[in-house]
């Protein structure tokens, strides 16, 4: 535990997260291959020297006027601390109920998990069922010269109108955006304006599938754009 004294800055409730979670690795096809703590899936060195790849989910909550609930991760978050993002992304941890392959099941049932832990949604208003799993891509994203990730992202369509809480320790502020707004926000990040910064994965999500697959949302035909047998490897 050397590393878990060296990292004594570390917020007290990221740090044990960072040991006592333990995230699902997988290889490149999506198959189960071990388990290892969310510190060291989040190690750029252990990223790179082992191959670590561990499994994740990136949800997208849409509300009735079919707006994006947007979050930015609290300022303690050990891998991009205040930068904005989709409605929620975390990790099915190795544990029975989140290990269910069949129809993504142990993902969305994760899914259900961290939306009452980070935003307090509870369970009943995002039933498991009202998931649309709509594709996996894989990714690797330096967060600074230490953290990052290696993820193999299963990404979730739901469309709720819900009553949001957000947890302090996990998120900074939220808001909802249409597709014009959120084309505002991408115009400032990359104009690095106000230091707005946004996620590399919800980055990705946006530039290869977001836009059409709002209008799947809009027509209420996610089920048509899904695609859960190719895994993209973006970068």
């Amino acid at each position: 535990m050397g590393d878990a004294v060296a990292d004594s800055a570390m917020d007290a409730v990221q740090r044990r997260l960072m040991f006592e979670d333990e995230c699902i690795l997988v290889d490149e096809n999506d198959h189960v291959v071990g388990h290892d703590t969310k510190y060291n899936c989040h190690l750029m060195e252990k990223i790179e020297s082992e191959n670590l790849l561990h499994r994740a989910f990136s949800v997208f909550l849409f509300n009735s006027k079919y707006e994006l609930l947007l979050q930015q991760r609290s300022a303690t978050k050990v891998t991009f601390p205040l930068v904005w993002t989709n409605t929620c992304c975390s990790h099915p941890l190795y544990r029975e109920s989140e290990l269910i392959e069949e129809g993504a099941l142990g993902v969305r049932n994760a899914a259900q998990r961290k939306l009452l832990d980070e935003l307090g949604i509870v369970p009943e208003a995002v039933p498991v069922d009202a998931f649309t799993p709509l594709g996996r891509m894989l990714y690797k994203a330096p967060s600074d010269g230490k953290w990052g990730e290696h993820e193999l992202d299963y990404l979730l369509f739901i469309v709720r109108d819900v009553k949001v809480n957000p947890n302090p320790d996990e998120v900074a502020d939220v808001k909802y955006v249409n597709r014009d707004e959120l084309k505002e926000l991408l115009r400032k990040a990359d104009a690095g304006e106000g230091g707005l910064k946004l996620s590399p994965w919800f980055r990705l999500v946006v530039d290869n599938f977001l836009l059409k697959w709002w209008e799947h949302v809009e027509k209420g035909t996610l089920l048509e754009a899904s695609d859960m047998k190719t895994i993209h490897k973006l970068t």
